[in-house]
């Protein structure tokens, strides 16, 4: 049985999320609340697998939630479901320790997909998240100069195609039809671009691309 705990103060919202819950992890015990101050207080007293987390609650973010998961249950997954798609949100939250990205514009098909693939080791990252995580790190090294002492990591150029699909927000079995390779040969250049660059998420592994300058290559 799977522990998940769903964080959202609106309760139109925390219900249809709870049916894409129960529809992805049909043996789920969701606990749920509506506030930080809530959410913080079943994070002490349960073990969680899966935390979703909206960010604009009444007494506070959601990133308060992700930062106390993974200080006391490192082993637990937090998935932002929010409507803001900006940077103030979104690196906060990736920085906290959040392991996806949702907006709750997407359709839910797009969304419950998006879960189903966390079996696999894939981040739910919404397309335009990931997108945005390029544009801003590539926006921030324009703005400096790359340092000396940055290590030098190789990949191949099999690797690096995969790479820049991987950036731009594509899934493994979409990545697998453009270069026509089977979705677990994917999973394995996944594997090894993120053991070259010592990342464990496609949001990490963009941004370590960028600060190395493997998309100027």
């Amino acid at each position: 049985m799977r522990n998940i705990l769903l964080l959202e103060d609106l309760p139109e919202i925390r219900a249809w999320m709870k049916v894409l819950v129960m529809q992805v992890f049909p043996d789920a015990l969701i606990s749920e609340a509506a506030r930080v101050h809530d959410a913080l207080a079943l994070v002490t007293a349960i073990k969680f697998d899966l935390a979703l987390v909206d960010l604009g609650l009444p007494d506070g973010s959601g990133v308060d939630v992700v930062s106390a998961l993974r200080e006391t249950q490192p082993e637990a997954q937090s998935v932002v479901v929010t409507i803001h798609d900006d940077d103030d949100h979104l690196f906060p939250a990736l920085q906290a320790g959040a392991f996806g990205y949702l907006l709750k514009e997407q359709a839910r098909e797009l969304i419950t997909e998006q879960l189903k693939r966390m079996s696999a080791g894939e981040p739910p990252l919404s397309p335009s998240i990931a997108r945005r995580v390029i544009s801003h790190f590539a926006s921030q090294t324009r703005q400096q100069e790359r340092p000396q002492n940055i290590p030098n990591v190789v990949l191949t150029d099999r690797e690096s195609e995969v790479l820049l699909r991987v950036a731009k927000g594509y899934t493994l079995p979409e990545i697998g039809v453009q270069l026509n390779l089977s979705r677990h040969t994917i999973a394995d250049y996944v594997k090894q671009i993120y053991r070259k660059l010592n990342v464990s998420s496609r949001a990490e592994a963009a941004l370590e691309a960028q600060r190395l300058g493997l998309f100027r290559r």
